[in-house]
């Protein structure tokens, strides 16, 4: 279900759905609360995988070499209007 998550530019919408989605995917007759159920089998939230998935790809991409072009992109400003609103979160002020 996380395949790729490294990279998926995440929004509190979008984790919430996740969770749901976690929910639903267990389904036990003896009706056992999530949280309980998750100490039980010692797994961590979908959340917090998902996070760790992130900076486990955002320390790779430090690693790199400067020329690298993932690494290059990461500081990429694009140039011209910027569109009205909030501005979009990047790797330096999202995390």
């Amino acid at each position: 279900m996380l395949h790729g998550s490294e990279t998926w530019p995440i929004r509190k919408e979008n984790e919430v759905a996740l969770q749901q989605v976690e929910m639903r995917i267990v389904k036990l007759q003896d009706r056992i609360p999530s949280k309980e159920l998750r100490e039980r089998l010692e797994l961590d939230d979908i959340i917090s995988v998902l996070q760790q998935n992130r900076l486990r790809w955002y320390g790779h991409v430090l690693q790199k070499e400067d020329n690298d072009w993932v690494k290059k992109h990461m500081e990429h400003e694009v140039e011209g209007a910027r569109p009205r609103g909030r501005p979009k979160k990047t790797w330096r002020v999202g995390m």
